[in-house]
């Protein structure tokens, strides 16, 4: 059945249609990944699980995406080391409530269905088949735990219903040479998908394009009874590696209805660039570079939109504070973000992201750098084009960042020259698991 409201018309009353679909829909979020391109920053920590923009974790974004969208069942499927992933939803996400059948459930691999856990993206929802049935939802989101992005699923689900498909795959818009880093959708001009390959060599450029290409984001609306047919067709193939973007969208294209969702009509607040905002911060490159953006005047992604806010676990802090005004100990921070719980004491910061109750001590330097929270700058100190992580305790007059072979004897330094610092690197042992 067709439905005669317009998935892509900004000003259609589209917002009842939408809740009867999302109320419909439960999404589950992939995060139990490693994330091993991140280095030493995923030792302890899930990606999903690593802090990100001054007082978030990666997975905010996603589940604010969920909430914001009216998709209030969720469930978060975890593996690898998720305590801190788990303890970071049970204090900031236990608003919802169940009482008007709103909650996030925790996936931990339990071996509910074998003696494996989980084995792949598709392996990780057939795993939890029972829950999903149980649920009776009409659509299933399948979404990834590791992105940074503000989008409208609600947008999405309006396009899945109204094409009639058994797959609907949310897809970026980008310039064709850069496709072949990305799973590439080959579409027609209804935009059905025709062909789907992971970082091809030659990618297939979007109908009446050529020089662009669509992308795949990891970002999947099935029907959910068609989505039980397939999880179970692939575990039982021996063959499979029970991954949705290697096994099941390929097996799906070529036999059934899938249509590909442009996501410059669902993204929230679409930069002045007319870019959509995505990013995927799974090296320290690109996590050190995604963070230090929002230190800009104007940054791509608005974390100050009331409209869209991104929901986290909220601790009680005292405000930043900053101290000693003399001509050489004055504390600043200049074209920064600082967090509550901060002091900066006779410290100068420039362009930096400080994450909450870190102490930058007197005559330290820090500058292009990002500070995960609890960590310490010790006097003298001098950092620049840096990561330091979670409770890291500088001593007083290290210098990092500015002699790059100094720094590969006792840091991880990144092809691009971004120091990551761990408090293993500097001798300080604060995981004792012995």
């Amino acid at each position: 059945m067709q439905h005669d409201l317009p998935f892509n018309d900004p000003h259609a009353p589209h917002g009842r249609f939408v809740s009867h679909l999302t109320r419909s829909t439960y999404a589950i979020i992939l995060a139990g990944g490693r994330g091993s391109r991140l280095m030493q920053l995923t030792d302890w920590r899930a990606k999903p699980a690593v802090p990100f923009g001054g007082k978030f974790r990666i997975i905010d974004f996603t589940l604010s995406n969920c909430v914001n969208s009216g998709i209030r069942r969720i469930g978060v499927a975890t593996q690898y080391k998720a305590q801190s992933l788990i303890r970071h939803l049970q204090r900031g996400w236990s608003f919802l409530d169940g009482r008007f059948d709103e909650f996030i459930d925790l996936l931990p691999a339990q071996q509910q269905i074998g003696e494996d856990w989980y084995q792949g993206t598709a392996d990780a929802v057939f795993q939890n088949i029972d829950l999903l049935r149980r649920n009776e939802p009409k659509y299933v989101l399948i979404l990834s735990g590791d992105h940074i992005y503000k989008m409208d699923y609600g947008r999405l689900l309006a396009q899945h219903v109204q094409t009639e498909a058994d797959l609907t795959i949310a897809c970026m818009d980008v310039p064709i040479e850069e496709a072949s880093a990305f799973g590439v959708m080959g579409v027609n001009e209804e935009r059905r998908i025709v062909s789907f390959i992971e970082k091809p060599k030659q990618p297939a450029s979007i109908p009446g394009r050529p020089d662009r290409a669509l992308v795949n984001m990891g970002v999947y609306v099935f029907n959910a009874s068609f989505l039980y047919e397939q999880l179970i067709r692939d575990a039982d193939d021996p063959h499979s590696d029970h991954d949705f973007g290697k096994n099941v969208i390929p097996h799906i294209i070529s036999r059934y209805l899938a249509y590909a969702h442009d996501f410059v009509e669902s993204c929230v607040g679409i930069p002045e660039n007319g870019v959509p905002y995505w990013r995927d911060v799974g090296t320290v490159d690109a996590y050190w570079e995604a963070n230090i953006e929002l230190t800009k005047v104007s940054p791509e992604l608005n974390m100050y939109d009331e409209d869209w806010p991104i929901w986290t676990h909220q601790e009680q802090l005292p405000p930043a504070k900053f101290v000693f005004d003399e001509d050489e100990r004055r504390g600043m921070a200049i074209d920064s973000l600082v967090s509550g719980g901060d002091i900066i004491s006779g410290a100068v910061v420039r362009r930096s992201l400080l994450f909450s109750r870190v102490f930058v001590h007197s005559w330290a330097l820090v500058e292009d750098s990002v500070v995960l929270p609890n960590a310490e700058i010790g006097r003298h100190c001098k950092i620049r084009r840096a990561v330091i992580d979670k409770n890291c305790k500088v001593p007083e007059g290290m210098v990092i960042g500015y002699d790059p072979e100094e720094d590969r004897k006792r840091f991880h330094v990144t092809p691009k020259g971004i120091c990551l610092v761990t408090p293993e690197m500097l001798g300080q042992k604060i995981h004792h698991i012995r």
